[in-house]
C-alpha cells in the first residue's frame, strides 16, 4: 500500500525578522487625530515608551520594489514609533500580502486571561506602578483587576476564561454563594450577554439564602413582597429555561427534517394538484413554512 505524499506546508513568514527604516515601510492607511487620541492609542504608547515593542510589526515585501515594504499589521505602533523619533524596527516579514487575518481574526485579550498576565508579571518582580505605567492606566485599575477572582469559584473563572466580561459584572457576581455564581455564570452564557445590567438584574433576582450577605438587599422603588415575587418568577422563568434548552437540539432536528420533508413534498407537482384540490389550506401553510425556511 503506498502512502500518500504529503504536500509541504508553506511558512506564513519568513524565518528571520529584519530590522527596517521606518521611511522604507508603507502603511496601507494614515493614522487620525481621534485615534491618537483614543484609549488604545495611549496604552501602546505607554506600552513602547515603557518596554518597548513587544510585538514586532508585520510586513510584507512590494513586488518590484526593492528594500520597501507594505505594512499588514502595527500601523499604531509604527506611528508611535515615529512619534518618538525611532529610525527603525523590528518586523516579521509575512509571505502573503494579506491583511484580513491580523485585522479580522484576532481576538482581544479576555479579562480573566489579563488578570493572569498581571498574576504572572508581579510574580516575576514587576512592580504594579510599572505595569500601571505600561498598560496606562491607574494603579487603582491594576489591583482590581489583581482582585478579579477573589470570592469567584473556580468553576466559573473556567466559564469566563474565554468570555469579554466587564469588571462590574465580576463584582456582581462575588455577591452570590458558589452555586448560584454557577447557574448566573451559565445563563450569561447561554444568552450571550454579559453586561454589567444583566448581571445586576439576576442578582436582583436571587433568593436571599443564595446570597453571600444574609442581610436583606434594598432594592429601590420596590418592597419585600415585589422583590419575593420577582424571584419566584425568576426562579420559574431560570426552570423553564433550562427544560427548553436541554430539548433544543433535538426540536431543532426534528424542524429540520420537518421541513426538508415538507420542501420536497411541495417541489412534486402531483401532491401539489392533490393538495390544492383537496387540502387548500393545508398546501398554503406547506408554502408558507418551506418560505420561511428559506428566507432564513
Amino acid at each position: 500500500m503506498t502512502r500518500k505524499r504529503q504536500r509541504p506546508i508553506k511558512l506564513a513568514f519568513e524565518r528571520t525578522s529584519l530590522r527596517i527604516p521606518l521611511g522604507e515601510i508603507e502603511p496601507l492607511r494614515a493614522i487620525s487625530e481621534m485615534t491618537r487620541k483614543s484609549v488604545k492609542y495611549g496604552q501602546i504608547a505607554a506600552s513602547i515608551r515603557e518596554v518597548g515593542i513587544i510585538e514586532p510589526p508585520v510586513v510584507v515585501r512590494i513586488p518590484g520594489k526593492e528594500e520597501r515594504y507594505r505594512l499588514l499589521d502595527g500601523h499604531i505602533r509604527i506611528d508611535v514609533m515615529k512619534e518618538r523619533g525611532d529610525k527603525d524596527v523590528v518586523c516579521l516579514v509575512a509571505t502573503d500580502d494579506e491583511a484580513i487575518t491580523y485585522n479580522k481574526r484576532i481576538s482581544r485579550m479576555a479579562i480573566v486571561q489579563e488578570h493572569k498576565m498581571i498574576l504572572k508579571a508581579l510574580e516575576k518582580g514587576v512592580s504594579e506602578e510599572r505595569l500601571a505605567r505600561a498598560l496606562n492606566v491607574n494603579i487603582g485599575s491594576i489591583r482590581n483587576r489583581r482582585r478579579l477572582l477573589d470570592g469567584i469559584c473556580d468553576e466559573v473563572a473556567k466559564l469566563l476564561q474565554d468570555r469579554m466580561v466587564p469588571l462590574n459584572t465580576f463584582r456582581e457576581l462575588k455577591k452570590l454563594r458558589p452555586m448560584r455564581q454557577i447557574e448566573v455564570a451559565e445563563t450569561m452564557i447561554a444568552m450571550n450577554k454579559f453586561s454589567w445590567s444583566y448581571a445586576k438584574s439576576l442578582v436582583a433576582a436571587t433568593p436571599q439564602h443564595l446570597l453571600v450577605r444574609d442581610k436583606r438587599r434594598i432594592v429601590r422603588g420596590l418592597s419585600d413582597e415585589q422583590v419575593e415575587h420577582m424571584e419566584r418568577e425568576a426562579t420559574n422563568i431560570d426552570r423553564e429555561f433550562r427544560m427548553i434548552e436541554q430539548s433544543y437540539g433535538t426540536d431543532h432536528l426534528d424542524l429540520v427534517l420537518a421541513t426538508g420533508y415538507l420542501a420536497r413534498l411541495t417541489e412534486n407537482v402531483r401532491v401539489v394538484h392533490h393538495l390544492a384540490r383537496h387540502h387548500p389550506e393545508l398546501l398554503a401553510e406547506f408554502q408558507r413554512i418551506v418560505q420561511l425556511r428559506d428566507a432564513a
